[in-house]
């Protein structure tokens, strides 16, 4: 079994502890605030902008889950820039099997409904994927094995705030715009795919997966469907302006590479997510 090092434990990260430490692995899980770190999970409280992080010894695994608390560039700058940094810095001497950096599939910055796939190019074209691709690098860059991996939208127990806008009659969807997501349990389940597989044969494991479902669907046909799900009335439809599809990614990402692991998705598309959460 592996000790493992989750930084930035969250709400997935705990949920991904908490499935390593039922398999027996010794599961550590970094964040400021320790008191929502369940049971099962050891944790170390510490603030990633200090650039002497205590970590522990004989660590096998990171997974580097961190995220912004705030939409400010001085908030991605200290989670994926500078947290990256202390990290890597306090883990060297260490004989680390593979850190696994926690990406955003926003990177990809495609508007006109392209087909995206890992070698499909990334655009810094805001503070929020600047910042992203920043910590990337200094991923690609470090000493030890490193993996990659862009998730989408995520949504699941806890992440239901499309729900809770089609509910309130709040939502509005933009005409021909695809999107992309993924259900939490889910990117739990790839995280530990991925572990499994680099104890069972290192040199499979690649740099970069992206890590969505295997439905990229026209945002209104989800809203439609929820609505139709929740029994609501009608969804408003907005004929998107050509500074807003600028703006705006509209890309179908595929998880080819992923799945060709072996992955087996639980929710391999937004209707059996979303049934479920809606009970």
């Amino acid at each position: 079994m592996a000790n493992v090092l989750i930084v930035g434990c969250g709400g997935i990260g705990c949920d991904l502890g908490l499935a390593l430490a039922e398999q027996g692995h010794k599961v550590y899980g970094l964040r400021r605030n320790i008191d929502c770190i369940p049971e099962g999970i050891e944790p170390i409280e510490a603030d990633l902008t200090n650039p002497t992080l205590p970590l522990p010894q004989n660590i096998d695994y990171v997974f580097y889950t961190a995220s912004a608390g705030k939409h400010k560039d001085a908030a991605y700058y200290q989670a994926y820039v500078a947290g990256v940094k202390h990290t890597l810095k306090a883990l060297q001497g260490q004989n680390i099997k593979r850190f696994f950096f926690i990406s955003s599939s926003s990177v990809f910055g495609q508007s006109d409904g392209e087909k995206v796939t890992e070698e499909s190019p990334t655009i810094g074209n805001n503070f929020s994927t600047k910042r992203l691709l920043e910590g990337e690098e200094l991923v690609r860059e470090a000493t030890v094995p490193t993996t990659i991996i862009r998730f989408g939208g995520i949504y699941g127990p806890g992440r239901t705030h499309l729900i809770e806008l089609v509910m309130q009659g709040k939502a509005h969807c933009m005409e021909d715009v695809y999107s992309n997501r993924i259900h939490s349990a889910d990117c739990v389940g790839i995280m530990m795919h991925l572990l499994n597989m680099n104890e069972q044969d290192a040199t499979q494991v690649e740099p970069l997966y992206i890590g969505v479902d295997d439905q990229p669907t026209l945002s209104c046909e989800v809203y439609e469907w929820l609505a139709e799900q929740l029994n609501v009335g009608y969804i408003e439809h907005i004929e998107p302006t050509e500074n807003s599809r600028m703006q705006r990614s509209n890309k179908r990402l595929s998880n080819a590479k992923i799945r060709a692991t072996g992955y087996k998705f639980k929710y391999p598309t937004y209707q059996d997510g979303y049934a479920e959460l809606i009970g």
